[in-house]
């Protein structure tokens, strides 16, 4: 069994990108190219078998392949994304996923980005945000309900997605940033804050033993250091420029198949 991590390649449009919180900032096309080579590079040396898609230079946003499919053990399920520009990015990872797990599809009117869903085991926690409504959630309960999972819905305010405020790290520990989310929702989690001055921290990444975060949060390392997380900082400063985080840019998943 491996783990298959499904990327794309730099969107050369990426300043048309979708923002919703940030400024627009100028991003340096060049540089956020070699950035996201770093973080393929990163998952590779941590044990991930890396697909690359070719970048959609029509389509700002799709570097972030988080947001158009979540990937279960059981199923991959197509976002209906809820920003209207993105959702051209879907059709190219349906087949993309197609060889790895039977497919299930959201239908209007549900709206969910994969950046609002957070699995824990058998848990699935979806934030409400300006991309995810209740209907994305209805549907996608209704989706999951024969594969064992509980789908809980959590309040999102001020920022872009639900794991731009909170990432599990393992031994039931959530990174937060408690003031972007209802953390009352999250009950039975030792909750870790990040600290104030990094609000934007809490995204992170868990590859097995190793938590792969931003090189530019250095307060939020020396916390999960102290608290023995082994950290892997990853500079991404362009990709931030778009909102991203270190989730956002790839799909990572199990799979007994050989990569063709």
């Amino acid at each position: 069994m491996s783990l298959i991590a499904i990327t794309r390649e730099v969107s050369p449009g990426i300043n048309d990108c979708e923002l919703s919180y940030h400024g627009r900032e100028p991003i340096d096309v060049a540089k956020a190219i070699a950035q996201h080579k770093a973080y393929q590079d990163c998952l590779t040396e941590l044990g991930l078998q890396v697909v690359a898609l070719p970048a959609e230079p029509e389509l700002p946003d799709s570097v972030f392949v988080e947001d158009p499919a979540i990937v279960l053990d059981e199923v991959a399920v197509i976002m209906r994304m809820g920003a209207r520009s993105r959702r051209p990015e879907a059709s190219s990872l349906v087949n993309a996923l197609a060889p790895y797990r039977s497919l299930e599809f959201l239908t209007e009117p549900a709206t969910m980005d994969g950046g609002d869903v957070l699995r824990v085991g058998r848990s699935i926690f979806v934030g409400l945000s300006r991309r995810t409504n209740r209907e994305g959630v209805s549907q996608l309960s209704k989706l999951l309900q024969g594969h064992g999972y509980t789908v809980t819905a959590v309040e999102v305010k001020g920022c872009l997605h639900f794991k731009s405020a909170c990432s599990y790290i393992g031994n039931q520990t959530m990174l937060v940033s408690r003031s972007w989310l209802t953390a009352e929702q999250l009950a039975g989690f030792d909750l870790l804050d990040v600290p104030g001055q990094e609000s934007s921290a809490a995204n992170v990444l868990r590859i097995n033993e190793t938590i792969v975060m931003p090189a530019s949060f250095p307060r939020t390392r020396a916390l999960l250091e102290k608290r023995g997380f082994q950290v892997h900082p990853v500079n991404v400063s362009e990709l931030q420029k778009a909102e991203a985080g270190v989730t956002c840019c790839s799909l990572i998943f199990k799979s007994d198949l050989p990569l063709a």
